[in-house]
C-alpha cells in the first residue's frame, strides 16, 4: 500500500510539473548608463523611491513592470506608426505609463555639450539587432509629453550588433549643443525576436548663460552751459574794437613853446662855444679881405 501512495504522489507531483506554466524568460535590457526612467524606477530599478519614481508608479495603479522588459512584438522598424506621441517612454504599456509624465525631476545623469557619451545597454538576455539614439532638439520643453517631433527625424548614431561587454552593449555618441534637461530616446529593434525595445534616459545639460540685458539707452547729454559763459566772459574782457578818428593838432599853448624851445643841459652854448664861433668869423673875414685885397693890386699893376 505505501508504495502505491508513493508511486501515486510521485505521479501527481510530475503532472502538476507538466501541466504548470513555463515561467517567463528573465526579461532582455535597458540603458542603465544613462541611467533610463525604467532602470530607476520600474520593478528592479535602482532609484525607485525618487519623488519622480513613486509618482510614476501611483500612475501606473501602484504596479510596475520589470525594468529591462518595456518591449513590443511585431513593430518592423514602424516606431512612429504604432507608437503615438506622449506614449514613447512607455512604449504605450499600461504597467509603464507613468514614465510618459511630463516631469523635469525623473533621475539624470550630467553630461557636457561637445563631449561623446559611452551608453551602456544591460543586456540580461542578449540579442543580435539595431540601436538608434536619439536626443530631443535644443527647442524640447520637459514639461510636455515626449513626442516624436521633438527627437527630429535622424538618430545621433545608429549601431548594428554591437560588442557585449561585461553584460552589457556599448555605444558612444558625440552629444550636441544642448542646455538644461533633455531626453536621450534608445530604440533597439532585435533581428533574432520580433522585440523592440524603448527607453527614455535624462539628461541635464549646464544651464545656458544668461542674457546680460542691455544698457539703457542714453538721451545724448545737453550742451553745457558753462562753455557759453566762458565764451561770453572772455568776450567781454576783450577791449572793444572802435574806430580811430585823426585830431586836429592843437595850438600849442606858450608855456608848451617855451618849454619846447628850453634847451637840455647837453645843448646849452657856453661863452667859450661864441668866443671860438667869433675867432673863426673874424679869421674867414681877415682872410677874405686880404685875398680881395691882392686881387685889387694885381689888376692894378697889370694896367
Amino acid at each position: 500500500m505505501r508504495l502505491h501512495r508513493l508511486a501515486a504522489a510521485v505521479l501527481s507531483a510530475a503532472a502538476a510539473i507538466a501541466l504548470a506554466p513555463a515561467a517567463p524568460a528573465g526579461a532582455h535590457g535597458s540603458p542603465t548608463t544613462p541611467i533610463s526612467r525604467t532602470a530607476a524606477c520600474a520593478s528592479g530599478g535602482e532609484q525607485t523611491g525618487s519623488a519622480a519614481c513613486r509618482a510614476a508608479r501611483k500612475a501606473n495603479g501602484g504596479d510596475f513592470g520589470r525594468f529591462d522588459n518595456l518591449r513590443i512584438a511585431g513593430v518592423d522598424g514602424k516606431d512612429r506608426q504604432v507608437l503615438p506621441d506622449g506614449e514613447l517612454c512607455s512604449g504605450g504599456l499600461d504597467a509603464f505609463r507613468g514614465l510618459d509624465l511630463p516631469r523635469d525631476d525623473f533621475p539624470a545623469t550630467k553630461v557636457s555639450a561637445g563631449r561623446t557619451l559611452t551608453i551602456r545597454y544591460r543586456a540580461t538576455i542578449p540579442h543580435a539587432g539595431e540601436f538608434r539614439v536619439f536626443l530631443t532638439r535644443a527647442t524640447y520643453d520637459p514639461r510636455k509629453p515626449l513626442a516624436w517631433d521633438d527627437l527630429g527625424s535622424k538618430p545621433l548614431v545608429t549601431v548594428t550588433d554591437p560588442a557585449l561587454d561585461d553584460g552589457a552593449y556599448v555605444l558612444k555618441a558625440k552629444l550636441p549643443q544642448r542646455a538644461g534637461r533633455h531626453i536621450l530616446y534608445v530604440v533597439w529593434e532585435t533581428s533574432s525576436t520580433p522585440d523592440t525595445y524603448y527607453s527614455c534616459s535624462d539628461l541635464s545639460f549646464p544651464a545656458a548663460a544668461a542674457a546680460r540685458p542691455a544698457p539703457p539707452a542714453t538721451k545724448p547729454a545737453a550742451p553745457s552751459k558753462r562753455p557759453a559763459a566762458r565764451a561770453t566772459t572772455r568776450a567781454a574782457a576783450r577791449p572793444v574794437a572802435t574806430t580811430r578818428t585823426t585830431r586836429p593838432p592843437e595850438t600849442p599853448r606858450p608855456q608848451d613853446l617855451v618849454s619846447a624851445q628850453r634847451p637840455g643841459d647837453d645843448d646849452r652854448v657856453t661863452l667859450g662855444h661864441w668866443i671860438v664861433a667869433g675867432a673863426l668869423i673874424f679869421g674867414l673875414a681877415a682872410a677874405s679881405w686880404a685875398t680881395a685885397g691882392a686881387l685889387l693890386r694885381r689888376r692894378r699893376e697889370n694896367r
